[in-house]
């Protein structure tokens, strides 16, 4: 094998909030979170060298999955991975033929190219982790030797859930259940989730935004008494969110494979730094990116885009963070979120403070609010940059994108787009970049047909609006969303934040 690393290295993974903790790779995917609320993370970092990219370059999608896989999960066989992820990307998954084409966007004096992550089953980006995490689990659970059946609890903000749903429809020894906020997804979205089919999945809605299905959800894992009702009973608690290693591991695979697809099509020489721009919430997608640079990736700039719920602009700029603010009900549901789970292991990257990250998520439980130290902010700001607009000028980028360049973005790219405009504008930074682009547009028919359409009328049914994007736009429709519109509503389930417990256990029979 090429580069610095080595699998006959032994790999474990430990705890943000305890470096006392060390667990191997299968355990820390079965378990999700550690039992103290701290994320488990690599103990280090494969390092890859321009050989290494050389010979990931001539490889299609699941080979560079394999080869990067194989450097976090050393206790997982050749063979093993390559069952997990050639089943992950089968033929036919997603359309198109690549999972995560590159696709150069003529934006004016702002061209890009679009990392198009949005061809899997449920048209957004988090297919290209939840269609690997199963296959995972269900390895790391023999690894263990684990009979118990997995309780997969799932927080979401409209996109994890239905790609969860889907992911872990019908594995053995699951059990999945979605929580999301009753008024906190699209109409596409919230259909998706409850029309889902399988006999081991359940939705509910909860009355409250996305950090309270996030905040309870957490609380369910760390419960002593819930965790023991299901120990007896022979279930245990695992997470399909991106506090799960296993979620996150996916995701490094696409900054690499775009990066590759660029040195293919000549985009850029060997060696050549790009910078990417990712919307983001809970902050996992970005940190896949910083995981990479930091492998050997050259990345000059990751720049954090945020909508107008925008916590994490505020706290890169100024290194205080502080969810105490008004909460924003945004056409970028995904990103409605003020408390981003997967920063505390950037932190924790960053400091190499296990004891000074865990004061500072205490302080966020306590106070709603903490404060990096200056050292930690500059080293932040060295690789991040990020910027935020709000819904006006979402749609505003929606219309421009489609009617300069053709393209057409959904709510969350718009987003990215924007940031990167505001970026270049601040910076005159004219390094090739990649936009992320994380949803398809018509999981927000009704947002992105009004602000490029001017027969756009609000008060037409979904799917309606969805037939009148596609006309007006001539972009096909996905056919997961097109087949939507026949299905029928399973789920219709809703419940108070403090009782998500008690229809925990309703769920799996225990209450």
């Amino acid at each position: 094998m090429q580069g610095t690393f080595r699998r006959e290295n032994a790999l474990n993974y430990t705890c943000t909030r305890d470096r006392g903790i060390t667990v191997t790779a299968a355990r820390a995917i079965v378990q999700g979170i550690s039992k103290d609320g701290g994320l488990f993370v690599p103990e280090r970092l494969p390092a890859y060298t321009p050989e290494d990219l050389q010979a990931m370059q001539g490889m299609d999608y699941v080979g560079r999955a394999c080869k990067i896989l194989s450097d976090f999960l050393p206790g997982f066989s050749a063979d093993e991975i390559r069952e997990c992820v050639s089943a992950a990307y089968a033929p036919g998954k997603f359309s198109g033929g690549h999972p995560a084409p590159v696709v150069e966007v003529k934006n004016g004096e702002y061209p890009m190219h679009v990392l198009e992550l949005w061809h899997g089953p449920t048209c957004a980006f988090k297919d290209m982790a939840l269609q690997l995490l199963p296959h995972l689990l269900t390895h790391s659970l023999k690894k263990e030797n684990c009979d118990k059946t997995a309780v997969i609890l799932v927080a979401t903000s409209g996109d994890t859930g239905k790609a969860a749903l889907e992911g872990f429809k019908d594995v053995d020894k699951t059990r999945i259940l979605v929580f999301y906020p009753e008024n906190g997804v699209s109409p596409m979205q919230k259909r998706q989730m409850n029309t889902q089919e399988g006999d081991n999945v359940c939705v509910c809605a909860i009355e409250g935004n996305f950090d309270d299905a996030q905040s309870g959800v957490k609380r369910l894992f760390v419960d002593q008494e819930i965790n023991a009702q299901l120990d007896r009973h022979g279930m245990l608690f695992s997470s399909a969110n991106s506090i799960n290693w296993g979620r996150l591991l996916p995701q490094i695979v696409y900054y690499f494979s775009a990066y590759c697809d660029l040195l293919q099509s000549g985009a850029v020489k060997m060696g050549d730094p790009v910078n990417f721009v990712v919307p983001t919430g809970n902050f996992g997608n970005i940190l896949a990116a910083y995981y990479a640079k930091k492998m050997g990736l050259p990345v000059h700039k990751l720049v954090c885009a945020s909508n107008a719920n925008n916590v994490l602009t505020e706290f890169l700029r100024t290194g205080v963070y502080d969810r105490n603010r008004e909460f924003h009900a945004t056409i970028s549901p995904s990103m409605d979120i003020l408390i981003s789970s997967n920063l505390e292991r950037l932190l924790f990257d960053a400091t190499g403070d296990d004891k000074q990250v865990a004061q500072w998520m205490r302080q966020l439980a306590e106070t709603g609010r903490y404060e990096v130290d200056g050292p930690t902010l500059q080293t932040l700001q060295n690789t991040f940059a990020a910027a935020c607009c709000d819904d006006g000028k979402t749609k505003q980028t929606i219309r421009e994108v489609f009617g300069s360049a053709g393209y057409l973005c959904d709510t969350h790219t718009a987003v990215a787009v924007n940031a990167y405009e505001q970026y270049v504008d601040e910076t005159g930074d004219k390094t090739p970049t990649v936009v992320v682009s994380t949803a398809s547009p018509y999981k927000f028919a009704d947002a992105v047909l009004s602000a490029v359409s001017e027969k756009y009328n609000p008060a037409d049914e979904e799917f309606h609006k969805v037939q009148q994007l596609a006309e007006e736009t001539g972009m096909a429709i996905p056919a997961p969303i097109a087949g939507l519109q026949s299905k029928p509503v399973r789920f219709q389930n809703l419940c108070k934040k403090d009782e998500m417990g008690r229809f925990l256990l309703r769920l799996v029979g225990l209450e």
